[in-house]
């Protein structure tokens, strides 16, 4: 054999070898394709049997099913009015009443279809009664609420009631102290009486003498008696007289005399300083007339003390 010949025997050796194993590679890949594709065919078979299985299910349950969609549509009902209720109380987030609604809605219009398998409709009843926990869960807080809002309200209304009750003892206390003030004002009041008013002359030696002539008559002098008033208080006191003449004018030596009365401001002929020692006291008041000239007819007089009329008198010059 040539030296040609024997490369040549080798190569075609290899070649052999390749072409062996490759046949042995395509020989295993069918098998294990040949294994998948009988599984495969057993899985769908499979599947055939389990969807063949629901269809009889759902054949025999049609008439169960009818009732269960029934019921959800009644359930579904229930739950829309019921976020509706929680929706207008305003407790509950409103975004969160809103997806559910619209979940509801969504199945409620599935069902409506009758596109649904028994286990779908199982799942939708699940779903409900998930529902149906979480909305009474919302209505259980909101009797919580409620129930704390009765209980705030009751002890507002209590509070008010002590409150007014309260107030109304005060109103009382201070009804009582403006009666026990006023009756003690009253019970206080100075009371003017003995009155003996007169006109005055001059006489040529300057004294002084009474007349009932209006032509004579220079001063008026009015005398009465401040009464004994234990409760009355004690001290200073300013004593005023006002006299009214014929024409119903206030005799006055000052425009500026007026004072502060319970009958409002009043003008005064003049006035007089006594003090006051809760006993009776004997006083009296002059009044000048000065360039005045005193008219004929009747004079009326009055005494003021602390703003309030104590007394009256009147006289007459001729």
């Amino acid at each position: 054999m040539s030296e040609i010949e024997e490369p040549k025997k080798k190569s075609n050796g290899a070649f052999v070898g390749i072409i062996i194993l490759l046949l042995l590679g395509l020989a295993v890949m069918a098998y294990f394709l040949s294994a998948k594709n009988k599984e495969l065919n057993a899985s769908q078979n499979d599947n055939k049997r389990l969807q063949a299985d629901m269809e009889g299910m759902n054949q025999m349950m049609s008439s169960y099913l009818g009732t269960m969609t029934n019921d959800i549509k009644t359930d579904f009902t229930s739950i829309l009015e019921t976020i509706d209720a929680l929706k207008d109380e305003g407790s509950i987030n409103q975004d969160s009443l809103s997806a559910k609604q619209m979940r509801i809605e969504n199945l409620q219009d599935e069902v409506k279809r009758g596109k649904m398998s028994a286990y779908q409709l199982f799942k939708a009843r699940k779903e409900i009664e998930t529902m149906k926990s979480i909305m009474r869960g919302y209505i259980e807080q909101i009797d919580a609420l409620n129930t704390k809002n009765l209980q705030l309200t009751n002890n507002l209304d209590s509070t008010k009631t002590v409150l007014v009750s309260t107030q109304g003892e005060r109103d009382d206390f201070r009804n009582q102290a403006e009666l026990s003030a006023e009756q003690v004002k009253k019970g206080s009041k100075l009371q003017a009486y003995n009155f003996s008013t007169v006109g005055l002359k001059q006489k040529m030696n300057s004294s002084m003498t009474e007349t009932s002539r209006a032509k004579n008559t220079v001063q008026i002098k009015s005398s009465f008696t401040i009464s004994e008033n234990p409760i009355a208080p004690a001290g200073k006191k300013t004593v005023y007289l006002q006299i009214v003449d014929p024409n119903g004018k206030i005799l006055q030596a000052s425009s500026a005399n007026v004072i502060d009365t319970e009958s409002g401001k009043i003008a005064f002929s003049d006035y007089k300083d006594v003090n006051y020692n809760n006993q009776r006291i004997d006083m009296a008041i002059f009044y000048k007339l000065g360039a005045q000239t005193a008219t004929k007819g009747n004079y009326k007089v009055k005494v003021y003390c602390q703003g309030q009329l104590i007394g009256i008198d009147s006289f007459t010059l001729k």
